[in-house]
Protein backbone atom coordinates (compact mmCIF):
# COMPACT_ATOMS: atom_id res chain seq x y z
CA UNK A 1 0.00 0.00 0.00
CA UNK A 2 1.41 3.31 -0.78
CA UNK A 3 2.36 5.59 1.89
CA UNK A 4 0.77 9.13 1.67
CA UNK A 5 3.74 10.44 2.31
CA UNK A 6 4.78 9.33 -1.32
CA UNK A 7 2.03 10.90 -2.90
CA UNK A 8 2.39 14.29 -1.35
CA UNK A 9 4.07 17.30 -3.47
CA UNK A 10 6.13 19.93 -1.78
CA UNK A 11 5.69 22.50 -4.27
CA UNK A 12 2.36 22.56 -4.85
CA UNK A 13 1.84 22.91 -0.84
CA UNK A 14 3.94 25.56 -0.87
CA UNK A 15 2.57 27.53 -3.41
CA UNK A 16 -0.92 27.10 -1.83
CA UNK A 17 0.77 27.77 1.73
CA UNK A 18 2.64 31.16 -0.24
CA UNK A 19 -1.01 32.46 -1.29
CA UNK A 20 -2.33 31.85 2.08
CA UNK A 21 0.24 34.25 3.89
CA UNK A 22 -0.69 37.35 1.90
CA UNK A 23 -4.06 37.45 4.15
CA UNK A 24 -1.61 38.58 6.75
CA UNK A 25 -1.25 41.72 4.95
CA UNK A 26 -5.08 42.61 6.26
CA UNK A 27 -5.01 44.51 8.92
CA UNK A 28 -8.61 45.04 9.01
CA UNK A 29 -9.40 41.36 9.69
CA UNK A 30 -5.81 41.62 12.00
CA UNK A 31 -7.79 43.57 14.28
CA UNK A 32 -11.14 41.34 14.34
CA UNK A 33 -10.57 39.22 16.89
CA UNK A 34 -12.10 37.24 19.91
CA UNK A 35 -10.87 36.69 22.94
CA UNK A 36 -10.47 32.41 23.96
CA UNK A 37 -8.64 32.97 27.24
CA UNK A 38 -5.84 34.36 29.09
CA UNK A 39 -3.97 36.45 26.75
CA UNK A 40 -5.41 33.68 23.92
CA UNK A 41 -6.53 35.68 20.98
CA UNK A 42 -7.92 34.39 17.38
CA UNK A 43 -8.33 36.60 14.40
CA UNK A 44 -10.29 36.76 11.37
CA UNK A 45 -6.96 36.29 9.63
CA UNK A 46 -6.78 32.87 11.53
CA UNK A 47 -9.78 31.83 10.22
CA UNK A 48 -8.99 32.74 6.47
CA UNK A 49 -5.84 31.34 6.40
CA UNK A 50 -7.38 27.60 8.05
CA UNK A 51 -10.56 27.91 5.90
CA UNK A 52 -8.40 28.33 2.40
CA UNK A 53 -6.03 25.64 3.35
CA UNK A 54 -8.51 23.07 4.78
CA UNK A 55 -10.35 23.72 1.29
CA UNK A 56 -7.38 23.34 -0.96
CA UNK A 57 -5.50 20.46 1.05
CA UNK A 58 -8.82 18.49 0.79
CA UNK A 59 -9.32 19.28 -2.63
CA UNK A 60 -5.29 17.92 -3.29
CA UNK A 61 -5.62 15.01 -0.54
CA UNK A 62 -9.12 14.28 0.27
CA UNK A 63 -7.92 10.77 2.24
CA UNK A 64 -6.14 12.98 4.41
CA UNK A 65 -7.65 14.13 8.13
CA UNK A 66 -7.18 17.73 9.31
CA UNK A 67 -6.78 19.40 12.53
CA UNK A 68 -6.82 22.97 12.37
CA UNK A 69 -6.20 25.10 15.83
CA UNK A 70 -9.55 26.85 15.37
CA UNK A 71 -11.48 24.07 14.77
CA UNK A 72 -13.16 21.02 16.94
CA UNK A 73 -10.33 18.06 16.33
CA UNK A 74 -12.01 15.62 18.61
CA UNK A 75 -12.87 13.70 15.64
CA UNK A 76 -9.21 13.68 14.36
CA UNK A 77 -7.61 9.84 14.76
CA UNK A 78 -3.40 10.27 15.08
CA UNK A 79 -2.79 7.08 13.91
CA UNK A 80 -4.57 7.79 10.19
CA UNK A 81 -2.63 10.59 8.05
CA UNK A 82 -3.55 14.38 9.24
CA UNK A 83 -2.75 17.61 8.04
CA UNK A 84 -1.64 19.36 11.42
CA UNK A 85 -2.02 23.25 10.96
CA UNK A 86 -1.55 26.44 12.83
CA UNK A 87 -2.97 29.15 10.86
CA UNK A 88 -1.13 32.30 12.79
CA UNK A 89 1.08 31.19 15.15
CA UNK A 90 1.84 34.67 16.85
CA UNK A 91 -1.67 35.69 16.73
CA UNK A 92 -0.84 38.36 19.82
CA UNK A 93 1.86 39.70 17.21
CA UNK A 94 -0.18 39.42 14.59
CA UNK A 95 -2.57 41.82 15.88
CA UNK A 96 -0.58 44.39 17.00
CA UNK A 97 1.43 44.26 14.09
CA UNK A 98 4.56 42.75 15.62
CA UNK A 99 5.62 41.24 12.45
CA UNK A 100 6.68 37.98 13.64
CA UNK A 101 3.87 35.39 13.17
CA UNK A 102 4.13 32.39 10.62
CA UNK A 103 2.08 29.37 9.40
CA UNK A 104 2.71 26.21 10.65
CA UNK A 105 1.83 23.20 8.65
CA UNK A 106 3.16 19.64 9.02
CA UNK A 107 1.77 16.12 7.96
CA UNK A 108 1.49 13.00 10.79
CA UNK A 109 1.66 9.52 9.27
CA UNK A 110 1.37 6.76 11.99
CA UNK A 111 1.89 10.03 14.59
CA UNK A 112 4.97 11.07 13.14
CA UNK A 113 5.40 14.45 11.06
CA UNK A 114 6.64 13.68 7.56
CA UNK A 115 6.57 16.75 6.04
CA UNK A 116 6.63 19.89 7.88
CA UNK A 117 6.34 23.42 6.54
CA UNK A 118 6.59 26.88 8.22
CA UNK A 119 6.12 30.17 6.58
CA UNK A 120 7.58 33.50 7.56
CA UNK A 121 5.45 35.67 5.19
CA UNK A 122 6.98 39.39 6.38
CA UNK A 123 10.76 37.74 5.70
CA UNK A 124 9.24 35.71 2.70
CA UNK A 125 10.92 32.74 3.84
CA UNK A 126 9.43 29.24 3.30
CA UNK A 127 11.14 26.17 5.59
CA UNK A 128 10.36 22.44 4.42
CA UNK A 129 10.99 19.33 6.07
CA UNK A 130 10.97 16.09 4.72
CA UNK A 131 11.59 12.96 6.58
CA UNK A 132 14.94 11.58 5.39
CA UNK A 133 14.85 14.42 3.13
CA UNK A 134 16.89 17.32 5.41
CA UNK A 135 15.48 20.79 5.85
CA UNK A 136 15.42 23.91 4.04
CA UNK A 137 15.09 27.18 3.76
CA UNK A 138 13.90 28.75 0.79
CA UNK A 139 15.16 25.65 -1.25
CA UNK A 140 18.90 25.77 0.30
CA UNK A 141 19.77 23.05 3.01
CA UNK A 142 19.79 24.71 6.93
CA UNK A 143 21.88 22.97 9.63
CA UNK A 144 21.84 23.66 13.33
CA UNK A 145 24.35 25.47 15.01
CA UNK A 146 27.41 23.35 16.17
CA UNK A 147 27.69 25.08 19.31
CA UNK A 148 28.58 22.93 22.58
CA UNK A 149 28.14 24.77 25.42
CA UNK A 150 25.80 27.02 27.08
CA UNK A 151 27.97 30.12 27.31
CA UNK A 152 28.15 30.12 23.66
CA UNK A 153 24.46 29.67 22.97
CA UNK A 154 21.36 32.14 22.21
CA UNK A 155 19.12 30.61 24.03
CA UNK A 156 15.20 30.91 22.87
CA UNK A 157 12.58 30.84 25.48
CA UNK A 158 8.34 30.61 25.42
CA UNK A 159 7.04 32.06 28.53
CA UNK A 160 3.44 29.53 28.05
CA UNK A 161 1.25 32.89 27.86
CA UNK A 162 -1.87 30.97 28.33
CA UNK A 163 -0.84 29.69 31.93
CA UNK A 164 0.44 33.01 33.27
CA UNK A 165 0.00 30.85 36.54
CA UNK A 166 3.20 29.27 35.79
CA UNK A 167 4.82 31.87 35.86
CA UNK A 168 6.59 31.19 39.31
CA UNK A 169 8.07 28.27 38.21
CA UNK A 170 9.03 29.05 34.48
CA UNK A 171 10.68 32.72 35.42
CA UNK A 172 13.42 31.27 37.76
CA UNK A 173 14.42 29.02 35.42
CA UNK A 174 14.70 31.98 32.41
CA UNK A 175 17.06 33.49 34.55
CA UNK A 176 19.26 30.56 35.06
CA UNK A 177 19.44 30.51 31.16
CA UNK A 178 20.01 33.80 30.94
CA UNK A 179 23.16 33.65 33.11
CA UNK A 180 24.66 30.67 31.86
CA UNK A 181 24.03 31.90 27.98
CA UNK A 182 25.14 34.58 26.21
CA UNK A 183 21.91 35.73 25.61
CA UNK A 184 17.89 34.98 25.59
CA UNK A 185 15.31 35.81 23.36
CA UNK A 186 11.28 35.74 23.11
CA UNK A 187 9.69 36.23 19.87
CA UNK A 188 6.11 34.74 20.42
CA UNK A 189 5.61 32.37 18.01
CA UNK A 190 7.15 28.89 18.75
CA UNK A 191 7.17 27.53 14.64
CA UNK A 192 9.46 30.96 14.09
CA UNK A 193 11.67 29.79 17.03
CA UNK A 194 11.92 25.96 15.70
CA UNK A 195 12.47 27.23 12.37
CA UNK A 196 15.48 29.32 13.60
CA UNK A 197 17.03 26.73 15.68
CA UNK A 198 16.66 24.43 12.64
CA UNK A 199 18.50 27.13 10.75
CA UNK A 200 21.11 27.30 13.28
CA UNK A 201 20.57 31.10 14.17
CA UNK A 202 19.74 30.60 17.55
CA UNK A 203 21.28 27.50 19.56
CA UNK A 204 17.87 26.10 21.70
CA UNK A 205 14.43 26.75 22.57
CA UNK A 206 12.25 25.51 24.94
CA UNK A 207 8.68 26.14 25.85
CA UNK A 208 5.94 24.46 28.43
CA UNK A 209 2.43 23.14 27.03
CA UNK A 210 2.44 23.44 23.51
CA UNK A 211 0.44 22.14 21.17
CA UNK A 212 0.70 19.62 18.72
CA UNK A 213 0.16 22.34 15.86
CA UNK A 214 2.31 24.60 17.46
CA UNK A 215 5.43 22.42 17.21
CA UNK A 216 4.61 19.62 14.84
CA UNK A 217 6.06 21.31 11.79
CA UNK A 218 9.30 22.86 13.66
CA UNK A 219 9.58 19.37 15.70
CA UNK A 220 10.88 18.03 11.78
CA UNK A 221 12.27 21.17 10.85
CA UNK A 222 15.05 20.40 14.00
CA UNK A 223 15.35 16.98 13.66
CA UNK A 224 16.28 16.61 9.73
CA UNK A 225 18.65 19.90 9.97
CA UNK A 226 20.40 17.54 12.54
CA UNK A 227 18.69 19.24 16.04
CA UNK A 228 16.80 17.25 18.99
CA UNK A 229 13.76 17.68 20.03
CA UNK A 230 13.10 16.70 24.14
CA UNK A 231 10.17 16.36 25.86
CA UNK A 232 9.91 18.40 29.48
CA UNK A 233 11.67 15.55 31.00
CA UNK A 234 14.43 15.29 28.38
CA UNK A 235 12.83 12.01 26.73
CA UNK A 236 13.04 12.10 22.45
CA UNK A 237 9.69 13.87 21.48
CA UNK A 238 6.57 12.19 20.16
CA UNK A 239 3.69 14.09 18.93
CA UNK A 240 1.38 14.61 21.58
CA UNK A 241 -1.82 16.86 21.36
CA UNK A 242 0.31 18.76 24.35
CA UNK A 243 3.86 18.78 25.33
CA UNK A 244 6.23 20.46 26.95
CA UNK A 245 9.76 20.51 24.24
CA UNK A 246 13.46 21.28 24.30
CA UNK A 247 14.81 22.07 21.02
CA UNK A 248 18.46 22.55 19.97
CA UNK A 249 21.61 20.71 18.67
CA UNK A 250 22.47 17.55 20.02
CA UNK A 251 24.57 18.92 22.78
CA UNK A 252 22.27 22.32 23.71
CA UNK A 253 18.78 20.03 23.76
CA UNK A 254 20.51 17.82 26.33
CA UNK A 255 22.39 20.92 28.45
CA UNK A 256 18.74 22.60 28.43
CA UNK A 257 16.92 19.58 29.13
CA UNK A 258 19.64 19.15 32.48
CA UNK A 259 18.40 22.69 33.21
CA UNK A 260 15.17 22.10 32.93
CA UNK A 261 15.28 18.97 35.57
Amino acid sequence: MQSIMEKIQPKAVEEIITEAGRLFADRHAAEHRKTKGVADYVTDVDFAVQSFLQEKLGMLYPEVQFMGEEKDNREVDLDAPVWVLDPVDGTTNLIHDYRASAISLALLEHREPVFGFIYHPYLKEMYRAQKDGGSFCNGEPIHVSSASALEESLIVIGTSPYEKNLAGELFPIFRKIFEKSQDIRRSGSAAIDLANVAAGRAEGFFEKNLKLWDYAAGMLLVREAGGRMLDWNGNELEARRVSGIVAGNAAIAGLLAEELK
